[in-house]
């Protein structure tokens, strides 16, 4: 049984990369035999390098592989020879009637092997909600989605999944050498066409990165393996074209070699700039990603004038009003009509005082002969939902977030994470977050994934341009 060691019960093969015999380690491990399709990228087969993962990954009673070939043990991870040659070879293969994305986004999920989720693909639009009772799984998608984001931006392991040990499947048993992980992915559409990303990580006994792969149209890009559980590093091997073919590097096991590709890759051939395109296409569209949850505990208090930038938990909603109500009339305009929907009482705007070289405060004006209300005194749920709308209606350089800064913004489509979405909002208040989502996800510049309570789904449901993604226990 391989250290991928998902639980017990559904086969989760059906989903994991296809294997070969590219990836061998020279451990013990034996890789999975070879099925249909290209060989593929190494997954949390841990030391093994297996490059399907998906030895144990039901949870097997015993040994689910063949003994591996004495030939080719320890060989690098092989990108496909016809990627050498050059033109269209290996190009998705797209309908006449599709049209590229204009913008890199995120059009797909996959949890191979991560929490309760199995063999898990989830279609994503411009708006989704994953709906379902509790521990049916929907925080763990969006904790999926959020650490691929934080990986796309350069975070470490360690910074993303601070608890691995919480995201290996469940029932998931160790192999001989007690090894555990888990394995998820994703599918970037945009102007490359859609890109595969593959990932798969040992959580135990040491948390790495044992298996990676970037594909498209069923051609391997980029892929790595572990070859010397004694080392902090996997073998990288990448399309280079020509009478190379390959590039072969090491790269640190902690980070995600995809986002790592634009500092190594020169470029200078048609297959190098194929894997610069694929590569950046799915960074763009991970660093795009902005993880939300009002905290009202932490918003209630003035805030220090600082750079106007909302955090993740928009404790400092205050100080972004100031900004957005000097900067950007038109939104903070919207967002005021949104609280006169969301708000208790007649709203006639959103103020703030800020008294020189003093603490800023927002008020909810109510308009002549009344006086102002602090926001310290609104609801949770009211609070909950002006920062929210804040988020749907502004953009990324408003939000704490650092976007891929060597492509404009308009070229880059906001994602807001939000578990939890309606958390302590009335059916008015979640109705008029919906949309505000649609008005803003219609025009291609953000787009929401959140988890929301079964009352808002079903509104939802008789939305158009809404998905509603239903889980079951």
């Amino acid at each position: 049984m391989d250290a991928t060691a998902v639980a017990s019960g559904d086969d989760t093969r059906t989903d994991s990369p296809e294997a070969g015999p590219s990836g061998e380690s020279s451990t013990s491990q034996p890789p999975l035999p070879a099925r249909h399709g290209p060989p593929a990228v190494p997954t949390a087969a841990a030391a093994a390098g297996d490059p399907a993962g998906g030895a144990g990954a039901a949870g097997d009673p015993g040994p689910s592989v063949p003994p591996a070939p004495a030939a080719g043990a320890g060989a690098d991870p092989v990108v496909p020879a016809q990627a050498a040659r050059g033109g269209d070879a290996g190009r998705p293969a797209e309908p006449a009637q599709r049209q590229p994305y204009a913008r890199p986004v995120i059009s797909e999920l996959r949890l191979s092997a991560f929490g309760r989720h199995r063999s898990a693909a989830f279609p994503l639009g411009p708006v989704t909600l994953f709906a379902g009772p509790s521990g049916s799984g929907k925080s763990q998608v969006l904790a999926a989605y959020e650490a691929l984001a934080g990986l796309g931006s350069g975070a470490t392991l360690e910074t993303v999944f601070p608890d691995p040990g919480a995201r290996i499947p469940d029932g998931a048993v160790p192999d001989a050498q007690r090894r555990r992980g888990f394995r998820l992915g994703c599918t970037v559409d945009g102007p490359a066409g859609p890109v595969r990303l593959e990932l798969a990580v040992q959580a135990e006994p040491a948390l790495r990165i044992v298996g990676e792969r970037l594909s498209q149209g069923g051609q391997i890009l980029f892929a790595t393996a572990l070859r010397d559980p004694g080392r902090r590093s996997v073998q990288a091997s990448w399309l280079t074209g020509g009478a190379v073919g390959v590039t072969r590097a090491p790269l640190p096991d902690d980070r995600l070699g995809t986002a790592l590709l634009p500092l190594r890759v020169a470029g200078s051939t048609a297959g190098q700039r194929q894997v610069l395109a694929a590569a950046e296409q799915v960074v763009v569209a991970l660093r795009s990603v902005f993880a939300c949850d009002p905290r009202p505990d932490r918003m209630r208090a003035p805030v220090p004038p600082g750079e106007g930038r909302l955090l993740g938990d928009c404790a400092n909603l205050a100080d972004v009003l100031r900004r957005t109500r000097h900067e950007c009339g038109t939104r903070h305009a919207l967002l005021a009509g949104a609280a006169r929907t969301g708000c208790a009482g007649p709203v006639a705007g959103l103020g703030v005082r800020a008294p020189a070289g003093g603490a800023v405060t927002a008020v909810l004006d109510r308009g002549p002969g009344r006086p102002a209300t602090e926001l310290a005194r609104l609801g949770s749920g009211e609070l909950r939902f002006l920062a929210l709308a804040l988020v749907l209606l502004t953009g990324p350089g408003v939000l704490d977030m650092d976007p891929a800064a060597e492509l404009l913004s308009a070229r880059q489509a906001l994602t807001v994470l939000a578990d939890g979405f309606d958390h302590g909002l009335d059916g008015g208040q979640a109705g008029e977050l919906l949309r505000l989502a649609l008005l803003s996800c219609g025009r291609g510049h953000v787009r929401l994934v959140a988890a929301v309570g079964e009352g808002t789904a079903a509104a939802a449901r008789r939305l158009g341009g809404v998905s509603v993604v239903d889980l079951s226990v």
